[in-house]
């Protein structure tokens, strides 16, 4: 009896010591590095995907870029010649100057058609809500070949049914593949594909907006499109700020439409149209792989600056911690 007594009363004396043990500051750091290995064994898998797809192609493009390959004499060491090579080419900076006047363009009017079906949709003025936001969504679903393809036939000279709609009201010999014509209609392929999108993204923004809000403008006398311009609106600023910036960088990389579009009409896409166009004709078509290294370089640090200079900004704005 004794004997149990003084091991109980030894285990409860314990107890204490034990759970002061775990709660010092011995404790907490053996939890903080525990729940960090296991942070660092979730984090493992993506950070080997990330390596394997993205530091090492851009590490070989980086290598690659510095080598020539002639036709007499093979592969040499060129160093940063085809960097020059590319700077001065003023192929590759017209097709920059092209995407730029694309985005100028699609950007605002994808994400303005987006922010007003998403506030029509969100206020629930339209009949079958989520049936439409389904019908909006689908063409992102759509492959960015199928979706050219299509639309190509539809937009055929002579043939396609938009050729004949304009020939019925005034537009005789429309041809939407022509180099007057071309760019708007890969924008307007674009707009198509990525509208419904951002929709989703900023309807799902606005369905966070607290309802009271909503109510006391409404209460206040606001209109309909006051309720929109004045209060939801500004409120995801932040959600249209980021899809501004993820539809330039995508504007960017233009290249699936123009290069399907010049399957029907190879005039009117040039060897340069877009910056990745003339990437992939310099590198594959040429087969000056260094070159076409180099100005894939060059494109990823333009992209990689403005969403370097994006994450800053809305750093800045207090949008991101």
């Amino acid at each position: 009896m004794i004997g149990t007594s003084v091991g109980v009363g030894s285990l409860r004396s314990a107890a204490p010591a034990t759970r002061a043990a775990t709660s010092g500051p011995i404790g907490r750091r053996a939890r903080r590095d525990r729940r960090e290995r296991h942070g660092r064994w979730f984090v493992a898998p993506f950070l080997v995907v990330l390596t394997l797809f993205m530091f090492v192609p851009l590490g070989y493009a980086l290598y690659t870029s510095l080598f020539t390959t002639k036709l007499i004499g093979g592969t040499s060491f060129s160093g940063l010649a085809n960097y020059r090579q590319v700077l001065a080419s003023s192929d590759f900076w017209a097709g920059v100057r092209r995407v730029a006047l694309f985005a100028v363009i699609q950007v605002p009017v994808t994400i303005g058609l987006a922010a007003f079906f998403a506030a029509i949709f969100d206020l629930g003025v339209a009949k079958f809500g989520r049936f439409f936001r389904l019908v909006f969504f689908i063409p992102f679903a759509v492959p960015a070949v199928v979706a050219a393809l299509m639309w190509s036939f539809l937009l055929l000279p002579q043939f396609g049914p938009y050729t004949r709609l304009a020939g019925a009201v005034g537009f005789a010999g429309t041809n939407y593949f022509s180099s007057k014509l071309i760019l708007a209609t890969i924008i307007l392929i674009v707009v198509w594909e990525w509208t419904g999108y951002n929709m989703t993204i900023l309807y799902t923004a606005l369905k966070a907006v607290p309802r009271e809000v909503v109510e006391a403008a409404v209460i206040d006398g606001a209109s309909f499109s006051r309720v929109i311009l004045r209060v939801k609106l500004p409120m995801v600023s932040p959600a249209i700020v980021m899809l501004l910036f993820l539809n330039l960088v995508g504007a960017l990389q233009l290249f699936t439409e123009p290069s399907i579009l010049s399957a029907f009409q190879p005039q009117a896409v040039s060897f340069a149209f877009t910056p990745t166009l003339y990437v992939y004709n310099t590198a594959i078509g040429s087969n000056e792989y260094g070159l076409g290294a180099a100005a894939a370089v060059v494109l990823g640090l333009v992209i990689g600056l403005i969403s370097v200079g994006s994450l800053l900004w809305r750093r800045r704005r207090g949008e991101l911690a």
